[in-house]
């Protein structure tokens, strides 16, 4: 049977695009379909987490990031300065490392011995980048690499079958060999697929906008807990976060006409504009200020709506990002989580696609994202619990801010945001095993990131004894022997396509049995014996 691709992508936002990237350095080829025709300007994810960061310094996109960044931080710096007195200097803001719950968390009291925030190279430097700077940056990376993204054209229907998916369009119909689901919250292609979403119901409805605003003084800067729920005002000039409870909770798919009032106890859709009006009359509900907007660039409303599909494939159809799982945006996890789905992904349905995939690989997509996922859910609903304006919320909300008045508290708040906790559950007892690659700086003056951009797997062979145990690999291997300083003690390293630690061992401990089973579980067999891996020293 003929296929026009091997992966067709319903769904053109960041995870999406991502997960085109990672399927093209693996060689399998891929189609995005993506309904909007240009970015959507609506105000979205504004920070990513570490491992984020590290996947996409991985692939060499850090110098995009921090351009993106000092943007940002300008932006900030301006909404600080207009909050000033006329003549008075600017003072220096207190470092800023996140919120729980709106509970600001401040990086000065952070542990800074703690290891787990340390070793992560130039990625520990960028961070504040906008979900709309990444989609322009990954749209350009997916185009570069050959990924065919074709804007205004949405999934209707599609029909999969044991050998692949035939995907409905407004522009015809498309052949591939997978299908995967990138395409939301409201995923038509989890829903067709009929793939299981329990959770939990909203208890919220939230406003996040750009606005222009007069009497934006008396609200204040930073996040506010007030009788009615919470707001948030900044970092950027503009923009506000609010949060309800009480009246009824954002419908998900109830009908609005143009006409209908929108207000606290009106069931609105999702896709229903976010007026002035409205957001007026939520900021005023949840301050007590008496602003007055008199104008919206961007806004979203969105509840705190938590499910999770139970397993994220079903035969030749994969979901990932939103479509997979939906939370409230609290605490930033949701577009990072997507990420981390994509680039765990992409490598094992590449692999699959040009056929050296392991039995089972596939499957440990769900297997090590699931959990990852649940947490998130599990993360955003105690958040919730925090906000509610209730006396027993309130109470525990005050105990939970005197922990984060600890450099202890603070230093663990910070680490379960950051993401640097995840790790997969791997073989082998070496501390590296499943976990993060560190960056590690080689001999030659390079890092281990700078050796990952081409998107395989590495294995780092500081003595240059191990290439004779890792023959036949091809390019889906390449070795680096290059020596640590900085570890002189780490005798090999294999890292997966995606970063992970797959195999370590110290000076003494090689276990050549140990590496055969690593390379095989995750790479397979290999394919011509006594050929060996690529090799990279400092000469070449």
């Amino acid at each position: 049977m003929s296929y026009d691709v091997d992966v067709v992508v319903a769904g053109g936002g960041p995870v999406g695009l991502m997960l085109a990237c990672e399927l093209r350095l693996g060689g399998a080829s891929v189609v995005v379909l993506e309904r909007l025709t240009e970015v959507d300007p609506t105000i979205k994810a504004g920070a990513l987490n570490t491992p984020s960061v590290e996947a996409l310094y991985r692939r060499g996109l850090l110098p995009g990031l921090q351009k993106a960044q000092e943007e940002n931080l300008e932006r900030f710096a301006a909404f600080m300065r207009q909050r000033l007195p006329e003549g008075e200097p600017a003072k220096a803001p207190p470092r800023f490392a996140g919120h729980f719950a709106g509970i600001t968390l401040s990086a000065d009291r952070l542990d800074p011995s703690d290891p787990d925030l340390n070793g992560h190279g130039p990625a520990d430097l960028v961070g504040m980048v906008g979900q709309q700077q990444l989609e322009v940056l990954l749209a350009e990376r997916a185009a570069d690499l050959g990924a065919e993204v074709r804007r205004g054209v949405e999934l209707t229907g599609f029909e999969a079958d044991d050998d692949g998916v035939t995907v409905a369009t407004g522009g015809g119909p498309i052949r591939g060999r997978w299908l995967v689901g990138c395409d939301g919250g409201r995923s038509t292609v989890r829903k067709l697929a009929g793939f299981d979403f329990p959770g939990t119901g909203p208890e919220i409805t939230a406003h996040q906008a750009m606005v222009e605003m007069e009497g934006a003084e008396a609200l204040g800067a930073g996040w506010h807990a007030t009788p009615t729920g919470v707001y948030a005002h900044g970092p950027m000039p503009g923009r506000i976060l609010t949060v309800e409870f009480g009246g009824t909770p954002v419908g998900r798919d109830t009908p609005v006409g143009r006409d209908t009032p929108v207000g606290r106890d009106t069931p609105v859709g999702r896709d229903t504009p976010v007026t002035a009006d409205e957001l007026q009359a939520s900021i005023r509900n949840v301050s007590g200020a008496d602003v007055v907007v008199t104008g919206v660039k961007t806004a979203t409303r969105f509840t705190d709506n938590a499910r999770q599909a139970t397993t994220y494939r079903l035969g030749r159809v994969l979901l990932a990002g939103d479509a997979a799982h939906v939370h409230s945006p609290f605490g930033g996890q949701g577009l990072n989580l997507g990420l981390g789905d994509a680039v765990n992904l992409g490598w094992k349905l590449a692999a699959t696609v040009r056929g050296w995939a392991p039995e089972g690989l596939l499957d440990t997509y769900t297997a090590e994202r699931h959990p990852i996922g649940a947490w998130v859910l599990d993360w955003t609903r105690a958040q919730i619990a925090l906000m509610r304006p209730d006396p027993h919320a309130r109470a525990l909300r005050e105990v939970v801010t005197q922990l984060t008045e600890t450099v202890a508290g603070t230093t663990h708040f910070v680490k379960k945001i950051s993401g640097v906790w995840q790790r997969y559950d791997l073989p082998g007892d070496h501390p590296l095993v499943g976990g993060s690659a560190p960056d590690l700086e080689l001999a030659d003056g390079s890092r281990l990131a700078d050796h990952l951009h081409g998107g395989g797997a590495l294995l780092l062979d500081p003595a240059g004894e191990l290439r004779v145990l890792v023959s036949g690999y091809g390019d889906r291997l390449r070795v680096v022997a290059e020596a640590v300083p900085g570890r002189a003690g780490l005798a090999g390293l294999l890292v997966r396509p995606d970063g992970v630690v797959a195999w370590a061992a110290d000076t003494g401990q090689v276990d050549p049995g140990a590496l055969e089973a690593a390379l095989s579980a995750w790479l397979g067999a290999p394919a011509v014996a006594g050929a060996g891996a690529p090799v990279a020293r400092a000469s070449a």
